[in-house]
């Protein structure tokens, strides 16, 4: 669980709810997450708590804007993986300006989705059991700490939300060009309105994702999770190298206002990219053996089939294996930091292809 002094700001904060307009707002009923309720045209901010099980337990810090009239519910998730921060600073600048008397409809801010690998300065794993979040969906409210979180979020955001962006950034190890993921469903009306979204956002390269699960029980992944349940859902990734630089930061920030602009649930243009690049078959490598990786390549590279995007060397400096490029196409990302263990990704390499057909 969280220290005592962060409960303490917790309660506090649940208890900052703005007073209602008067007029039509006072119709709309409250809108809850976990222990946070927002009165129609109100804000407020607490956590949702992840009670203790097989091992500790922990609070996911979310704010619910409850705007003055009816509209969409849009939800925004950080820190999945607890090392890429952008997003994570991106809504806590969010939080900050959100006026909820201007906002048509509800915004839901999960802060920090990994709390305890957030303030483990882990890379992809809980700290606590060893688990990638964003391979546990819907989670399981009697399993690991990494599962009860994601069933808690499940539960109390994605399935309250008709809209669901899983904001990433390149992790700590992660060189990353920024893009985001278009995964497709099956149903071709929500994958219209999916690919609607993630243009909207205004990253200008986009990766369309075909193999996605379809079982809502087995979703694996956050956004997924939302399509499997016939929702928006979509994933972002603006930063590298655990780096919270204001261009990056500026980049997730943007991108969840144009969102709402698209959505019609605040005023403004979107702020289209001049251009995209859409990245149609992709793979990403990995590593046969533990030891350490030294890249040849930056993320954003072209590079042919066959090119060497890295060399994997034992822990005397030997070559042990070298990781080479399955097809001609664009390096996404590429691990950036030399420690690896077997299993790991390494770089991720993706063709460019036609638009598709909305």
């Amino acid at each position: 669980m969280l220290s005592a002094p962060i409960r303490a700001a917790a309660t506090c904060a649940v208890l900052v709810t703005a007073v209602p307009l008067l007029g039509h707002a006072q119709e709309r009923t409250d809108f809850r997450v976990g222990a946070v309720v927002a009165a129609a045209s109100g804000k407020a901010s607490g956590f949702i708590d992840v009670p203790a099980g097989v091992d500790a337990g922990t609070q996911i810090p979310v704010t619910v804007v409850h705007g003055a009239s009816e509209g969409p519910v849009v939800a925004a998730i950080a820190g999945t993986h607890g090392y890429e921060y952008p997003p994570i600073t991106a809504l806590q600048r969010v939080r900050r300006v959100i006026d909820p008397a201007g906002l048509r409809g509800t915004v839901i801010l999960v802060h920090v989705a990994n709390v305890p690998s957030f303030l483990g300065r882990t890379v992809y794993y809980s700290p606590v059991d060893g688990k990638n979040l964003n391979r546990v969906f819907p989670g399981d409210p009697t399993g690991t700490v990494s599962e009860r979180i994601a069933h808690a979020i499940t539960t109390e955001v994605i399935d309250r939300a008709d809209v669901v962006i899983d904001m990433h950034g390149g992790d700590g190890n992660e060189a990353l060009r920024p893009y985001a993921y278009w995964m497709l469903s099956g149903d071709s009306a929500l994958d219209r309105r999916s690919r609607e979204l993630v243009i909207a956002f205004g990253l200008d390269h986009i990766v369309i994702d075909r193999d996605r699960p379809q079982d809502p029980g087995a979703a694996v992944y956050t956004s997924n999770t939302a399509l499997t349940r016939g929702k928006v859902g979509f994933t972002t990734e603006t930063g590298q190298l655990g780096s919270d630089a204001g261009h990056w930061v500026a980049m997730a920030e943007r991108g969840f206002w144009n969102v709402l602009r698209h959505l019609d649930m605040v005023d403004g243009a979107v702020e289209r990219p001049g251009a995209i690049v859409w990245l149609d078959r992709y793979e990403v490598l990995r590593s046969p053996v533990t030891g350490m990786f030294r890249a040849a390549v930056e993320d954003g590279y072209a590079i042919a089939e066959d090119g060497l995007l890295g060399v994997v060397t034992d822990l005397f400096g030997d070559p042990m294996h070298e990781v080479r490029a399955p097809f001609t196409g664009v390096v996404t990302y590429v691990v950036g930091t030399p420690p690896v263990r077997q299993g790991e990704p390494l770089a991720m390499v993706a063709t460019i292809g036609p638009d598709p057909e909305p």
